[in-house]
């Protein structure tokens, strides 16, 4: 009524009914109705005109400075003035200064700002639009100016009508199983037994978290008409914030701020600068100066602080219906795969433990590395030229035992394990999500139609076809055009790697260099270990490396997406997302690739050494093998990426707050920060990422593939990643929590493009592993030795009493007098037997110096390289059929839940039915008594 009221006065019109019209059938609600529809249609002309004849929205006459500065709309007045509200409503900063309306959504402009026009229609459509609005100047700069938005009751019923929004309208039923009696006496026996353990300490306290309707009630889209259906004890409350700020986003996205087809939406006056900043409140202070235990939590903030965000309560499960609360279930869902991701890492951590633990039993009964330490009399070839000198195989003594640790007989069964634990996790997930998606009512949710990007209007406005959805005209990008700019795309990724790839030469270059260098150092300690410093620094190196080309990658990926004119956003934030994971990925990994597959694969055998540019000899691997780089490779880059991302994720949010409340103190005082309202200590935090969620998800998609693309070589891998995933959740939360401004809760009914990425890093896992185990490992060499040329050979046994003589089996003789003379040795050996030396050992499988092939390959080396190819082909062969049954025989949608639904569903149908019928049976009871019934009713 008083919407209807302030149309009529917005035109100016009185309409005066006598007495005598009034008996009549007329029906003035109608006409009412029309006049409001015809107010609507005028709305922005009749505006317009007020805008000539009364002062600017933005002028300083309609500000006062302080908290009880405000212009609101006219509807605002219409208040009734014998209400008592409360004082905290009005100094809480969450209220108009009336203390009755909810602040719903906050925008925010420079008075100094020339787009003043665009700013008045818009606020003047948006009024128009049924939204009360209040003004006020900051406290701490009198050039920024906070607008304050609030849905009234008739605004959220409409657009929640017309967004299908869910609400709840009856409490669920919950029916029993029929059970025998034995297996009741059974249940009745193991809770007895329950009675006396300790209660889980990983469940929060029922009596800490609210109830929350929603999660107990079958909920229907809303709908006016069947209003009396929905539980409604308070309107104020039956929408919660998170959704009131949805449905006024949703109003804000479809409002005009300048006559034109395209002139519309929030999106395009944030990116012209018109507004600095839009944006819901948070629900009040995150602390309290009352225990949460005997005074309760303040607000939803607060509780989501104490039972989730805080670091006392890192060991319990997620409030997981409270973050899709406050957040949204977009964000909600982030937080289930992380923590879901986070739980199914705990079975893959401890068997990470028990190889390595394995490795550290069996150290003492493996015979490689006992013959590697007792090998006194094994004179090593010089692993570079000149500078490099010849050495003891038992001075790698202790990289033998390391290799150990990590290359056992449990390592191929972990590879096995965890190429079927990645499969297991996304079956699984796909289970979780769908309960998830059940519960929050995201089953039968379909996205709207998404609207256009401004940039694909304004670029291809001259040329429109017709929208077979929608029905209406849009700007259409020609076939050629769409064509072309895909392959000038395709080209600057393949150039983006091509940089990757050069970059990785570069560190090949210092590794191949440096060895020399560090091998004639003066300090014993580096000159000994010339090459596990190499390996290190050029791991560092690398990895500062990797967070420049971070840095270059995001500004070309950027500018590679925006080239492609990318129709609508979510189209756009998928082909960002394909190109920044796939950039990252090649920049991490490359050099791992590199250690992992040619590190000493082609170097040549001495005497005939393979060179770069014909002058640097390429890397050897140490001689107890390659396989102690890449697990130095794999720690140290994986370290050190986490602890830095962590950093970077709260670290540098946490200093920009801390700055800023620095300069308020300085200014204002160190009281002032309780003096401000709730939009100025919201405006004051860090806004989310541009990106939304994306930085969260690359950097656990990017550690999910070091956890199982390489886990063959550092089996411990999964149980880092566990330990940085405890830390990541609470860091997480506690930076949407306090650090940063609310986003806007929206919808979603997965993780989106990141689950094809999981699928496909999940298969390149299998085939990485299977090169990892036959190629880079010694795990085959050894196996043919056990096999066919050790003590055991044809007996069918493979122990470690059948791996006698298999270093000294592996290593091949090479004659001293035929090096090079650019890799000649300084030195002629003679400091271990007083004479010159004249044979010395290396890694490899060739023929002696004086066969009759010299230094050819053994039929060892191809019996070994049969079983290598043999073992991957057989390998990949068996873990991807596993894969696959094991995928076909896990259900997306468990049984209980499907039967769950179907009922649900025959409930609310009779329900509706029952309150429909309950409807109509008052109706005519009413009238009844009026003396109004007629035939032929029904019921």
């Amino acid at each position: 009524e008083g919407r209807e009221d302030l149309q009529v006065n917005r035109l100016e019109t009185q309409i005066w009914i006598k007495p005598d019209i009034q008996k009549t059938d007329v029906d003035f609600s109608e006409i009412l109705n029309a006049i409001q529809e015809i107010a609507k249609d005028v709305n922005i002309f009749f505006d317009e005109l007020e805008g000539v004849n009364s002062p600017s929205k933005d002028d300083d006459s309609l500000l006062h400075h302080g908290n009880l500065t405000s212009t609101s709309d006219d509807a605002s007045r219409l208040e009734v003035v014998g209400e008592e509200v409360p004082d905290k409503n009005k100094t809480n900063g969450l209220y108009f200064r009336d203390g009755k309306c909810r602040i719903d959504y906050i925008l925010v402009y420079r008075k100094s700002n020339p787009q003043i026009e665009k700013r008045e229609v818009f606020e003047r459509n948006i009024r128009a639009e049924g939204l009360q609005m209040e003004k006020e100047s900051s406290l701490t700069n009198s050039d920024i100016i906070f607008v304050k938005l609030h849905a009234p009751w008739e605004v959220l019923g409409k657009y929640a009508e017309l967004m299908n929004v869910r609400m709840p309208f009856r409490r669920k039923i919950y029916y029993l199983h029929r059970r025998y009696k034995f297996m009741n006496r059974i249940e009745k026996q193991i809770s007895r037994f329950r009675g006396w353990l300790p209660r889980k300490p990983m469940k929060l306290d029922k009596e800490t978290l609210p109830d929350l309707e929603e999660n107990d009630c079958y909920t229907a889209p809303f709908s006016q008409q069947r209003i009396h259906h929905f539980i409604i004890h308070n309107k104020d409350t039956f929408f919660n914030n998170a959704t009131r700020s949805r449905i006024v986003h949703h109003i804000l996205q479809r409002v005009k701020y300048e006559e034109g087809k395209n002139k519309i939406g929030l999106n395009r006056l944030l990116s012209n600068g018109s507004y600095e900043a839009a944006f819901p409140l948070h629900e009040g202070s995150y602390r309290s100066k009352n225990s949460i235990k005997t005074h309760g939590a303040e607000n939803h903030r607060h509780l989501l602080y104490e039972c989730w965000a805080s670091w006392g309560v890192w060991y319990k499960y997620q409030p997981l219906d409270l973050v899709r609360r406050y957040f949204g279930e977009k964000i909600g869902l982030y937080f289930a795969w992380l923590g879901w991701y986070t739980g199914m890492l705990f079975p893959a951590a401890f068997i990470g433990l028990f190889v390595f633990l394995y490795g550290v039993t069996t150290l003492n009964h493996c015979q490689v590395s006992k013959e590697v330490c007792q090998a006194t009399d094994i004179i090593m070839c010089p692993i570079c030229d000149k500078y490099c000198p010849f050495m003891r195989l038992s001075d790698s003594c202790v990289y033998a035992k390391v290799t150990h640790l990590f290359d056992n007989g449990a390592t191929v069964f972990f590879a096995v394990f965890m190429a079927v634990w990645a499969t297991v996790f996304l079956e699984f997930w796909k289970r979780r999500r769908a309960v998830i998606a059940y519960d929050w009512d995201l089953i039968d949710w379909e996205e709207e139609e998404e609207e256009i990007r401004p940039q694909f209007e304004a670029k291809y406005s001259k040329k429109e076809r017709m929208n077979p959805i929608s029905g209406k005209p849009e700007p259409y990008q020609a076939f050629a055009d769409k064509c072309s700019r895909l392959i000038v795309s395709a080209s600057g990724i393949f150039f983006m790697i091509c940089v990757v790839i050069a970059a990785v030469f570069g560190i090949v270059i210092y590794r191949v260099v440096t060895v020399s260098t560090f091998a004639a150092f003066k300090w014993a300690l580096i000159r000994n270990n010339s090459q596990v410093a190499t390996t290190g620094t050029a791991v560092c190196i690398n990895f500062c490396i990797i967070m420049l080309l971070n840095v270059l990658y995001e500004k070309v990926a950027l500018f590679l997406t925006n080239l492609e004119q990318p129709r609508t956003e979510s189209e756009w934030e998928n082909s960002f997302t394909l190109k920044m994971f796939l950039f990252q990925f090649v920049n991490l990994n490359s050099s791992t690739f590199y250690i992992a597959f040619f590190l000493g694969r082609f170097t040549g055998h001495p005497g005939a050494y393979l060179r770069l540019i014909n002058r640097w000899r390429l890397e050897e691997c140490h001689p107890s093998g390659c396989l102690i780089d890449l697990c130095m490779q794999m720690g140290i880059i994986m370290v050190l990426k986490q602890t830095w991302n962590n950093f970077m994720e709260l670290g540098y949010p946490l200093i920009q707050n801390w700055w800023t409340r620095r300069k308020l103190r300085q200014e204002y005082g160190t009281q002032s920060k309780t003096s401000f309202p709730q939009w100025e200590k919201d405006y004051n935090l860090q806004p989310m990422n541009a990106y939304g969620l994306f930085d969260e998800y690359l950097e656990m998609i990017l550690q999910f593939g070091f956890t199982t693309i390489f886990v063959a070589a550092f089996p411990l891998a999964p149980l880092l990643a566990l330990l940085n995933n405890i830390i990541e959740i609470r860091l997480d939360a506690y930076k949407f929590v306090t650090q940063w401004r609310r986003p806007l809760a929206s919808r979603a009914k997965d993780i989106g493009i990141w689950y094809g990425i999981l699928e496909g890093i999940g298969i390149l896992s299998v085939i990485t592993n299977a090169f990892v185990i036959a190629v880079t490992s010694d795990f085959i060499p050894r196996l043919v030795y056990a096999y066919k040329y050790g003590p055991c050979a044809g007996q069918g046994e493979a122990g470690q009493k059948c791996m006698v003589g298999y270093v000294n089996a592996s290593l091949s003789v090479f004659l001293v007098s035929d090096f090079e003379n650019r890799s000649e040795p300084t030195s002629n050996g003679s400091e271990f037997s007083g004479s010159p030396l004249k044979y010395c050992r290396y890694r490899d499988y060739r023929d002696p110096p004086h066969s009759p092939v010299p230094y050819g390959y053994t039929l060892q080396f191809w019996h070994v390289l049969a079983a290598r190819l043999a073992f991957i082909i057989v390998f990949e062969h068996l873990v991807f059929c596993i894969k696959h049954l094991i995928s076909y025989l896990i259900p997306d949608l468990p049984k209980d839940l499907r039967d769950r639904m179907r009922r649900e569903k025959y409930l609310i149908q009779e329900m509706m039915y029952e309150a429909e019928l309950e409807r109509l049976q008052k109706e005519r009871k009413e009238r009844k008594k009026n003396g109004k019934s007629y035939h032929n009713e029904w019921p």
